[in-house]
């Protein structure tokens, strides 16, 4: 199992720590991913800037969920899945949607699953989707807009999912309540 450095403010390079600072005064502490990222400032900057992005997306809390839960899940991400499920109660999201993210099944409200369904389309075919599977989408009630926020906010759990597998993130106390893993089947 690999492992990378969890800086804080002191360990951090330079250019980290401003950034490690801004984490510490909106979440109260520096979330571990964060301090995995400061090892290198351009992708924690990255991080923070796309995470603003997708939140003042055109999606609300239940869809900012749904796509970012969706990514984890099917990335397997070990440290996402409780930080989202706790960001997700923060956020005032029902817990069946939460629940039924985590363990892969269909959400009831059919816009939610049409927006779930398109985030898998896209992360399973590396974003090659067909025109049947954009008409279903915007039957559901969304337009290009959305696809390409879809994008964005997989920019940002990429950035993450990626790190955290490659560091072992340890979950942050607050999270470890949420613990979530996924069978993973080798090929």
């Amino acid at each position: 199992m690999t492992t990378l450095k969890v800086h804080n403010i002191e360990t951090a390079p330079e250019g980290s720590k401003a950034l490690l600072e801004n984490s510490q005064k909106a979440y109260g502490m520096i979330p571990s991913l964060h301090g995995v990222l400061a090892g290198a400032p351009g992708i924690l900057e990255a991080y923070q800037i796309l995470h603003q992005l997708f939140v003042n997306s055109s999606f609300n809390n239940e869809e900012l969920t749904v796509v970012w839960q969706t990514i984890n899940v099917e990335h397997a991400c070990h440290y996402c899945v409780p930080a989202h499920t706790s960001i997700a109660k923060m956020m005032k999201v029902n817990d069946a949607i939460t629940e039924s993210l985590r363990n892969e099944s269909p959400l009831e409200n059919p816009k939610l699953e049409a927006l779930r369904t398109m985030t898998l389309t896209i992360v399973r075919n590396r974003g090659h989707v067909t025109q049947e599977d954009l008409n279903t989408f915007y039957a559901a009630g969304y337009e290009e807009r959305q696809v390409l926020e879809i994008i964005l906010g997989l920019s940002q759990k990429t950035i993450s999912n990626y790190a955290n597998h490659i560091a072992n993130t340890p979950v942050d106390a607050g999270f470890k309540k949420f613990a979530w893993s996924k069978e993973i089947v080798e090929a």
